[in-house]
């Protein structure tokens, strides 16, 4: 019996020795991955902010940012038929507005990606501000176990891709976190599609005035998750040269349309660090609990295995064992 019970507990150790790499390298890659019908909103505001409103000038307000994702199934459920893989579909707006409630800008965005890796696809409707892009690099979301080096992200604003710097560990609210920092250099931009009064931007461009912008974007990165924790800008754009920037600043070359430091309100920020405490905890179970408790409780079945496999062979331990000496010969009787 004890020999049927190791050869069985051998087997559980080799059954459990087996699943325990399988769950992180085989399922692991397989399973995670950013659900398709995603909803996320965030608030943001730029305290004491510059800005240019077009009756009253320059001016300081508070600004209001409420940017929202949301995961478009339908459209996801299109691509991945010739995608071949799993793809998450993202309709974002960034809609800012100044203490007075006075839309500032409005800009729409569809984020397209890998629903496990984040590298981005390239389908019809991938846009940034309604214009058509070819985005490079990540955006919104970091790769799922987060590596210590810099990776290439995509900005909205411009357009344009360029590397986000991995800074180092840091410990935000309770969460051991990588920080990454972005500089985008002044650079010509496009006016926004959607201008304060409704003012179409081909008048703008006609007056021979430029927009310009840089930005200064931060990030705390859970990598386990990929997710971040919290996030800000220290974003600036001017309005540069031509006759409208002439007639609204007389003896100036350049106008301030936004100047600002813009961070994660204090509430969101609770939320936010909640939600990925609760995110990390399912992909630390499939590439560290699951696999490690398994690989652990492996080395326990053979241990016990091989204990009761000597303990079957020492003589005399086993009450069953037949004595193999021959019986010794009873006297005749007379």
């Amino acid at each position: 019996m004890r020999r049927k019970a190791s050869l069985i507990l051998l087997g559980f150790a080799v059954f459990f020795a087996a699943l325990s790499p399988l769950i992180r390298f085989y399922a692991f890659p397989r399973l995670a991955k950013v659900p398709a019908n995603q909803y996320q909103i965030m608030v943001l505001e730029a305290k004491d902010a510059t800005i240019f409103d077009m009756g009253k000038g320059v001016k300081k307000t508070d600004l209001s940012i409420v940017q929202t994702l949301k995961g478009n199934v339908e459209e996801s459920e299109k691509i991945e038929e010739t995608a071949g893989r799993d793809v998450v579909v993202w309709d974002g707006l960034s809609y800012a507005q100044d203490s007075d409630g006075k839309m500032v800008t409005m800009i729409p965005e569809r984020y397209i990606f890998d629903a496990h890796s984040s590298e981005p696809i390239h389908a019809t409707g991938e846009m940034a501000d309604k214009q058509p892009v070819k985005r490079e690099g990540i955006e919104f979301k970091w790769p799922f176990l987060t590596e210590k080096r810099d990776y290439e992200y995509f900005d909205a604003r411009s357009r344009t891709t360029n590397p986000i710097h991995y800074k180092g560990e840091q410990n935000f609210r309770g969460v051991d976190v990588y920080y990454f920092e972005q500089t985008i250099p002044w650079q010509k931009v496009d006016f926004p599609s959607t201008m304060p009064g409704g003012i179409p931007p081909e008048q703008m461009k006609g007056t021979g005035t430029e927009m310009w912008y840089t930005t200064v974007r931060k990030f705390w990165v859970d990598p386990t998750s990929g997710a971040p924790v919290y996030g800000e800008e220290i974003h600036k754009e001017e309005m540069r040269g031509g006759s409208l920037v002439e007639g609204l600043a007389p003896g100036k070359d350049r106008l301030t349309v936004f100047d600002g430091h813009v961070k994660m309100r204090e509430d969101f920020i609770k939320s936010t660090v909640d939600l990925v405490k609760s995110q990390r905890q399912l992909v630390l179970a499939m590439t560290t609990y699951i696999p490690w408790g398994f690989g652990f409780l492996a080395l326990v079945l053979l241990s016990l295995s091989l204990w009761l496999e000597a303990r079957s062979r020492r003589p005399g331990d086993d009450p069953e064992a037949t004595d193999d000496r021959a019986p010794e010969p009873e006297p005749a009787g007379v």
